[in-house]
Formats: structure tokens, C-alpha cells, sequence
């Protein structure tokens, strides 16, 4: 990447790029000789001119700019924090079931109170909608199946210029001691930047981690149960589950 595109992240001591560097270099140079041929004359604004041209001396040499550092990592803390949620649990029942059930990714709103709805294109794309806090709307986004091992194994992220930056994650295991199926769930959220990013960013709070688990748990129940006690449309999940376990 060339200087003139290094993100100011701090993450380089060099972020001001040629261009910048010589004007500053220059600058620097006629303000610091400024001062010093008339700090006799008029001692508080050469000391003024010396300071500032000693600065801009300092950015155009070294490549480095201690202001734009500082003010890069300010406006990487005001992003929202990335949420990053592991869940562990036992379903009792067979794996391929589990799986099968999960794979059916319309299936998902049922269980995950966060999620209004997950519309499957083909076998690798879908379309997302998620429902934000306090009545404050929506967001959409699509997403792409990344890996896909029947039985084992189901992974998914957003598209890139999504949205929501997300991915996911389900590992299933045959329990011990012929208890079922052990389900392995690591889920990725991460509000984007502006306006959206301000509001999105309320969802990945304590409270929203959880109600993922919580939303887990559903799935565990409404596996085990054909039904869950707590989610919107308890009957109609209710029937769709059983009719599914039981074909």
C-alpha cells in the first residue's frame, strides 16, 4: 500500500505520505528559520513560528504526524465493538436430523428471536433481515454459504459491502454415551461504520449476547420438544416443527 492510502490507525509510524511530507518539510524549514532570524525582534511569535516549523520539520522528515495518529485511533475506539458469541450444547437427538433442520436456514427465524426472516436464493446464497432494538427498525443483508460438510459441518458470512459483517459458524458431533448431538455454535457480528453503525451498534451489547444463547436454547427445545414456550408464533412454529421431525 502506498503512503498516501496508509489508513491513519496507528498502526504505521509513517502515515503522511511524499506530497505531504516535502510541503511540511518545506514549511517547517522557512517557519523555523523565520523564528530564529526574529526571535529578537519579536521573541513570542518567532518562538511560535520555531515551534511550528520544528513540528513540521519533525512530519516531513520522520514520515510520522502524532496529531492524525491520534485522531485516527480515536475514531477506530468510536466504532462499535465486534461481538464474537460461543455457544456449546447437547440436542437430544441424531446428528443428520440436527443438521438437517439447521441446514434449512428458513428454519432459523423460528428459533432466533433477532431474525425476522432468512430467504434462501439456492443452496449457497440467502437474504437476511435482522430486527434492531427498541423498535428501531431493520437491516438486510446477504449472505453465502462458505463450507458445507452434511452432518458435520455448516458455515456462512455476509457478502462483502454487506451491511452487517457476520459469519457463522456450526460444528455437530455425535454426543457420548448415545445422548444425541453436541452443537458447537460460533456466530460474528460487526456494525458497520456512520450513521447505521450508531444504531446497529446498540444490538451488540450484553444484552443481545444474551439473547443468542437464549435463541440456542429455543433450538435445542423446539428440536427436542417440536415446540418452544417463548417464541412469537408459538403454534405455527409448533406445527412446522413437527411436521419437519415427523414427516
Amino acid at each position: 500500500m502506498d503512503a498516501e492510502q496508509t489508513p491513519n490507525t496507528g498502526s504505521s509510524r509513517i502515515n503522511l505520505g511524499k506530497t505531504e511530507r516535502i510541503i511540511s518539510a518545506a514549511g517547517g524549514a522557512f517557519l523555523l528559520t523565520s523564528g530564529v532570524q526574529n526571535i529578537k525582534k519579536h521573541p513570542v511569535t518567532a518562538l511560535v513560528k520555531a515551534l511550528a516549523g520544528g513540528y513540521l520539520l519533525y512530519r516531513g522528515v520522520s514520515g510520522h504526524c502524532p496529531l492524525r495518529e491520534l485522531i485516527g485511533k480515536n475514531q477506530v475506539q468510536k466504532q462499535p465493538k465486534p461481538l464474537l458469541i460461543r455457544e456449546a450444547l447437547t440436542v437430544n437427538r441424531p446428528r443428520n436430523e440436527v443438521y438437517n433442520y439447521w441446514r434449512q436456514l428458513s428454519n432459523l427465524p423460528l428459533f432466533m428471536k433477532h431474525i425476522v426472516e432468512v430467504n434462501v436464493e439456492n443452496e449457497l446464497q440467502s437474504q437476511w433481515k435482522m430486527r434492531l432494538p427498541g423498535g428501531a427498525g431493520t437491516v438486510e443483508w446477504k449472505a453465502v454459504v462458505v463450507e458445507d460438510k452434511p452432518g458435520e459441518l455448516l458455515a456462512w458470512r455476509s457478502v462483502e459491502g454487506a451491511d452487517i459483517d457476520t459469519t457463522g459458524e456450526i460444528i455437530f458431533r455425535d454426543a457420548p454415551g448415545d445422548r444425541g448431538t453436541e452443537v458447537h455454535a460460533t456466530i460474528f457480528y460487526r456494525a458497520p461504520a456512520g450513521a447505521l453503525g450508531k444504531m446497529a451498534g446498540k444490538l451488540f451489547r450484553k444484552g443481545f449476547e444474551i439473547q443468542v444463547r437464549q435463541d440456542l436454547r429455543r433450538f435445542k427445545q423446539m428440536l427436542e420438544t417440536g415446540e418452544t414456550s417463548t417464541i412469537e408464533g408459538q403454534t405455527a412454529a409448533r406445527e412446522h416443527t413437527a411436521m419437519y421431525l415427523n414427516p
